[in-house]
């Protein structure tokens, strides 16, 4: 019984002292909070960590020490675990609200929406939560409506690319009537070339028509005419 007895008072010893050392620890680094000296403040709820692993008040403040600095990833990391540990709903609730913070300075909108609404399920009267929760789904919509323009000036900004293209590809109304223009100037060389011609064959026909007529008129009046010769 005096063992048992010495275990039991050794343990309720220890356990107080324990607790005593961890609040210790997290005052000192609440301190440096309430100063904002936020860097400083992380430190020591590492330390406190270091020690005492389960500290659930060292890891929500840490998680507030980290989101204070703008470390919004980090923050987010320390608050998701938290939120998978056991507590009242009443911290829950500010963990999820936090962890909701955390991805709204992320731009991370919708895991945020879906932070709030945890946060809600836990305490469904706080005002803020509700208040975030609303301008996080605003950031959404806006958000959808910035995608969609996007795409639309996409698709305008093709069809145009289209249009100037077939564009280039149609003759311009100057370039149809020099090409008219010059067609007909062809035309005409073609024709003027056609007239030359035919008055060159023309004048080659009477010529030699001519010498014909004179061949004949030289027979008809018994002149010389050379004889084919007979093979």
């Amino acid at each position: 019984m005096k063992v048992l007895s010495f275990v039991f008072i050794f343990l309720c010893i220890s356990f107080s002292t324990k607790a005593q050392v961890e609040a210790k620890m997290v005052r000192k680094a609440n301190k440096l909070y309430e100063e904002g000296k936020f860097k400083e403040a992380e430190i020591d709820y590492r330390k406190a960590l270091d020690k005492y692993k389960d500290s659930y008040k060292s890891k929500y403040n840490l998680g507030n020490s980290l989101y204070k600095q703008k470390k919004y990833e980090e923050a987010s990391k320390v608050y998701q675990e938290l939120s998978e540990l056991e507590a009242d709903k009443y911290t829950k609730s500010r963990v999820y609200h936090n962890l909701g913070n955390s991805y709204l300075e992320s731009k991370k909108y919708n895991e945020s929406v879906n932070a709030y609404k945890n946060a809600l399920r836990n305490n469904s009267t706080d005002a803020d939560t509700k208040y975030n929760l609303a301008y996080a789904q605003k950031k959404i919509a806006q958000q959808q409506k910035q995608q969609q323009q996007q795409q639309q000036n996409k698709q305008d900004n093709k069809e145009d690319k289209n249009k100037d293209k077939q564009k280039e590809n149609q003759p311009k109304p100057d370039d149809k009537k020099d090409k008219d223009k010059e067609q007909k100037q062809q035309q005409q060389q073609n024709d003027k070339m056609s007239k030359e011609d035919a008055k060159r064959m023309l004048d080659a026909l009477n010529n030699e028509e001519k010498k014909v007529q004179d061949k004949l008129k030289k027979q008809a009046r018994g002149g010389n005419v050379k004889p084919e010769k007979d093979w």
